[in-house]
């Protein structure tokens, strides 16, 4: 049978009592169009005896009018080139390969560029190549052209010259030698061969100098676990494609725990291969894109969770420290414990929390299970920070022992919970300098501001596992007068040449057996490593230590990092601000999250106003030793640990931001010990704030097929047509399947190339990585915080994040049927809400569907929207009026109407409104005006490249060729795209497998793109 759970996107409409949201959902266009304003006065046409007649002619002039304004595209005059490079070809693409790493995000790329900027990043699928980029990445080649960028160095706060810098570090490189004070260089994790040995030189020639690494969000406990067990200072890098079944306790390995990049092997074994799939348990407060994918979750405070680990580490060990857990979560870690004792090799736990023994039990149970997925060859290099040695820095500084202070790669003034003590002690070094890409808020306040480029304008290379060499090679030449730390610190160590030959030579004693060459066009060289042998560990103190945790007075508040932000590195990036929280679909914010448990005891709401925005209580949020947080807007979250509340670091940025850009709280200043659990009191405060959400807008009208699911149990005995039942209609008064009935004649599609595209979700995380990548593909343009509560985002691309209650339609109906009385009716409604404190989560990818029996097409009164023979549904951009009935009339609300002219418009500061951010913008794909409808393309322009390229080397599109900028972003694997019309190529597999289905497919429309039915193993 099939699975008919109530899907609902907000406790709002689960709770069904709103008539706004009821309004909402049959609403395109939420506030009254402002006709207003081309009518004129409202006063003086109700006063006046206008005939229909007349009232058309307004309408018909005023429309015309209008309509001529939008189509009046703007001009720029471009410059030719003087010479041309030979390299370049007006109209192609090339592509770079690099590396990327800031400290926090990492992936093996390939850069496009078009006439030698850079536009798009792409990941690099080449063998070797694991990591792909995640939504920050895509979205940091806009970063790129960030008007707020530092463009020269300073001293003092006023403009300099590099040889100036240089001579003014020298100096005081020179006197403290001379002083016996301290040099310090401060920075990022570099994982970089070349700056590493370069620091190594610098430190030999000053011997008071030292180097402390700083990661602004900290894995040092992890770190200093394996560092105690194995012997080197690295993370594990686990393969969760050979775990059957997997135990998380606090770690979203789907989100950015230990640098994220976990989501294709986890995603391998979610998609059902001969009856068997990996099953997954998740423990965690927040509710996370891993606790969204799990089969079983639990929601747990932190300190719950340490005993869970403890009892996991008994089941699995067979050891018996004692465990203080309620019966019902005993039972339950307990069963998952069992099972993962069961699944011996093909088991694998994980854990986040920020414990040194919680880490060394991590390390015992796999271990004991001999896990598979737990790989302690090729570790991860991308965390080398130490809590304690930051803490030493800050006493040095404060003690007025550090003369020096070179940083690099970091902002602790911004990102230190004590920054007060960290700014207290940089006014006692004597020389401090900043290299930043920003002038932000260390920049600010350090003796030099020492500009560096982005890394799309760098050289360097990168072990960011071991056994693996990157490089990192400029697709750009730099925009602004920028040096590389590397290259300053070549110059105080004396080294000449360029850094570029600094990294070519240094690469000569890694890539044994390849040339440079090679490895620059590959953008990476494997040499491999062997597994590290650990020695032995008192498990058992770490365990009985772990288990003496108490629970502390008020609320546990959980530090995370968002999908949009991450560590904040990017806050002025407008992409990432209006990209909608997978989780919360909230953007242009960070908030408490709050179980609806709390927030119903602290008297904390959120509420669906009549425009369609979401508003949403203050709370004050204090921590034990009295830093505060005052108003701090709140979300009630279904799936919170009640006593638990979550806020996302990364945000309340001001320094080297746009106006726009400064939003949010800055919860690094909660932040305590680099411990991402703090106990707080909570209290509401005054006011109500304004959300920027999406979750209430573009509903599918209440339809309850949208997402099929069924269980592993019911996938493997019954029949298709039970769990993925073909919608049924009426014809002649006679139930038919409805894809058996058509309301319109039908054309041979078989001939050339016909377009679908497949989303399988069992295997969308909804990590977002595509919604940034159509953006920059599609010059998607960004609407600011307004514009999106108006319900008017311009995303081509969104992910819909659906919880489930845990009865069926039929279920309910009958359980509301069976209702006596006053008593039984609260009860029983009262019972049935109860789902929202632990929903199962579902997401679901929609864009145009392009259907073959398009309903915008056949209301179009100027054919601005027409089929095209290769399955796409175009848009004629000039010949669109904006009268919106292709809006209306779509089923699936994936219009979008241009209300205002985004480019070159100062009301609209983000990127599209100055010719810096404008290079970002891709020539293939026009720039929509005003007054114009636009969507989903299908990446119509990539499409006939490819085939165009594949025509010019005279030879047949091979399989995996066509790509859409979603599906080659899509690093799970859950989305695929290909041409139908070649019965060997996967895309045509995958339409005919028993799990695809169509979204609203009794309507009839015959869409393009395909569902797979999700699939639970519970």
């Amino acid at each position: 049978m099939s699975s008919n759970k109530k899907y609902w996107k907000s406790v709002e409409e689960l709770d069904g009592n709103s008539s706004i949201v009821e309004a909402l959902k049959n609403n395109e266009f939420v506030e009254a169009i402002p006709t207003d304003e081309f009518l004129g006065n409202n006063e003086a046409l109700s006063s006046s005896s206008t005939s229909r007649r007349d009232f058309l002619k307004y309408v018909g002039f005023s429309t015309a009018a209008a309509t001529l304004v939008a189509c009046e595209g703007p001009v720029h005059k471009s410059i030719p080139y003087v010479l041309q490079p030979e390299q370049i070809i007006p109209g192609v693409a090339d592509y770079y390969a690099t590396t990327m790493f800031d400290g926090f995000d990492f992936a093996n790329l390939l850069v496009k560029t078009r006439e030698g900027r850079p536009i798009k990043i792409e990941n690099n699928t080449i063998s070797g190549a694991k990591f792909s980029a995640n939504a920050r990445v895509h979205a940091s080649v806009l970063s790129l052209y960030d008007n707020m960028r530092l463009k020269e160095p300073k001293i003092g706060g006023k403009s300099s010259t590099w040889s100036a810098v240089e001579k003014e570090i020298k100096s005081s490189l020179v006197d403290a030698k001379a002083k016996g004070g301290q040099v310090v260089l401060l920075t990022n994790t570099l994982a970089s061969p070349s700056t590493e040995k370069l620091i190594a030189d610098f430190i030999s020639k000053n011997p008071n100098a030292k180097h402390v690494v700083y990661d602004a969000v900290s894995s040092s406990e992890a770190l200093d676990a394996f560092e105690a067990v194995y012997g080197e200072r690295a993370l594990v890098d686990y393969d969760f494609s050979k775990a059957s079944l997997i135990v998380s306790v606090g770690a979203d390995f789907l989100g950015d725990w230990q640098g994220g990049g976990y989501d294709a092997g986890y995603a391998q074994g979610r998609i059902p291969k001969a009856g068997k799939m990996s099953r997954h348990f998740q423990l965690e407060a927040n509710m996370t894109l891993s606790g969204a994918a799990a089969d079983k979750r639990l929601p747990m405070t932190i300190v719950d969770q340490k005993q869970a680990l403890v009892q996991i580490y008994n089941v699995v060990t067979g050891s018996s420290v004692a465990v203080k857990l309620e019966s019902n979560l005993k039972s339950e870690v307990t069963k998952a414990a069992q099972q993962l004792k069961m699944a011996g090799a093909n088991g694998v736990l994980v854990s986040g929390i920020q414990d040194k023994n919680a880490q060394l039990l991590v390390l015992a149970i796999n271990n004991a299970l001999a896990s598979e997925a737990f790989v302690t060859s090729g570790t991860r290099q991308i965390r080398k920070g130490s809590n304690e040695k930051v803490a030493q820095l800050i006493n040095d500084m404060k003690a007025g022992s550090v003369h020096t202070l070179l940083m690099s790669g970091v902002n602790p003034i911004y990102t230190l919970a004590d920054s007060a003590s960290f700014a207290e002690g940089l006014k006692k070094v004597k020389t401090s300098v900043a290299f930043s890409l920003k002038e932000d808020e260390t920049a600010l306040v350090s003796t030099i501001a020492a500009a560096v480029p982005h890394y799309l304008e760098s050289w360097g290379d990168l072990s960011l596992t071991k056994g693996t060499y990157s490089l990192t090679q400029p697709t750009i030449r730099p925009l602004f007068d920028t040096k590389q730390f590397e290259e300053v610190l070549m110059s105080l160590n004396g080294v000449v040449g360029t850094y570029y030959d600094y990294v070519k030579a240094t690469a000569s004693s890694i890539i044994s057996g390849a040339t440079w060459n090679k490895v620059l066009h590959d953008g990476l060289f494997v040499s491999g490593s062997s597994a590290l042998s650990g020695a032995t560990a008192n498990y058992n103190a770490a365990a009985t230590a772990l288990s003496g945790a108490k629970a502390t007075p008020g609320f546990e508040l959980v530090l995370y990092t968002k999908t949009g932000l991450g560590d904040g590195q990017q806050a002025n990036n407008p992409w990432l601000q209006e990209f909608p929280d997978p989780i919360t679909r909230v953007s242009w914010d960070n908030y408490l999250t709050v179980s609806n448990a709390d927030a119903k005891q602290l008297g904390l709401s959120n509420e669906i106003v009549a425009n369609g925005g979401l508003n949403g209580s203050y709370a004050t949020i204090t921590t034990a030793d009295g830093v505060k947080l005052e108003s701090v807007p709140v979300i009630v979250q279904p799936g919170q640990a009640v006593g638990t509340i979550g806020l996302a670091l990364g945000y309340g940025k001001k320094a080297a931001l746009k106006e726009e850009m400064q939003v949010g709280v800055n919860a690094y200043a909660l932040y305590k010990g680099f411990n991402d659990v703090q106990s707080v009191s909570i209290e509401k405060a005054n006011g109500e704030h304004e959300f920027a959400c999406v979750q209430g807008q573009k509903t599918l009208m209440g339809r309850g097929d949208i997402i099929k699911e069924t269980s592993l149990e019911i996938f493997n005995t019954k029949d298709a047509k039970e769990w993925n039942p073909v919608p049924m209609v009426s014809l002649d008064h006679k139930e038919v399947e409805s894809t058996t009935v058509d309301l319109w004649d039908s054309f041979d599609r078989s001939v050339g190339h016909h377009f679908n595209l497949s989303i399988d979700l069992n295997a969308c995380t909804g990590c977002g990585a595509c919604v940034i990548a159509c953006h920059a593909e599609n010059n998607v343009p960004v609407v600011g915080k307004s514009e999106v509560r108006r319900s008017r985002d311009m995303h081509w691309l969104r992910i819909d994040r659906y919880y489930s209650s845990e009865s069926t339609f039929e279920g309910d109906n009958e359980r509301k049927e069976g209702i006596a009385g006053l008593s039984s009716s609260l009860s029983t409604f009262n019972e049935m809400e109860k789902a929202g404190d632990n929903p199962q989560v579902a997401f679901q990818p929609v864009m145009c569907q392009h259907c073959n029996h398009a309903p915008c097409e056949t209301v179009c009164p100027v054919a601005a929207t027409s089929h095209g023979r290769q399955g796409q549904n175009h848009m004629a951009y000039n010949r669109c009026v904006g009268t919106r009935y292709c809006a209306n009339n779509c089923p699936y609300k994936v219009r979008r109407f241009n209300w205002f002219l985004y480019n070159g418009n100062k009301e609209f500061d983000y990127h599209m409104n100055d010719d810096l951010g404008r290079m970002v913008l891709n020539p293939d794909v026009n720039v929509r005006s005003r007054g114009v409808m636009e969507k989903c393309s299908m990446c119509l322009q990539m499409t006939q490249a490819t085939i165009l390229k594949a025509k010019r080397e005279g030879r047949p599109v091979v399989d995996g060729e066509f790509q859409t900028a979603c599906s080659s972003a899509c690093s799970s694997g859950a989305m695929k795209f290909g041409d139908v019309n070649d019965k060997e190529s996967q895309i045509a597999k995958l339409v005919e497998d028993e799990r695809s289905y169509h979204l609203l497919e009794h309507i009839g429309t015959k869409p393009n793109v395909v569902y797979h039915v999700k699939v639970r193993n519970t």
